[in-house]
């Protein structure tokens, strides 16, 4: 079984465990067709298109 050689210090330790919990900001990019923020690689939400083709049918009301 392995056995540690030397104390960890509680601030090595607390270094060590708090970059685990760390959370990113998601990437967000800009509708090409009506400039609504979303996310990459998705269909626009609020206008329906993807790569510059209608993907889904929205009503605008």
């Amino acid at each position: 079984m392995a056995v540690p050689k030397a104390k960890t210090s509680k601030a090595r330790r607390n270094t060590r465990r708090s970059a685990v919990w760390k959370l990113e900001m998601p990437a967000m990019s800009t509708c090409t067709n009506c400039g609504a923020i979303k996310a990459p690689h998705k269909v626009c939400k609020n206008c329906g298109f993807y790569k510059g083709v209608a993907v889904l049918k929205i009503d605008e009301e």
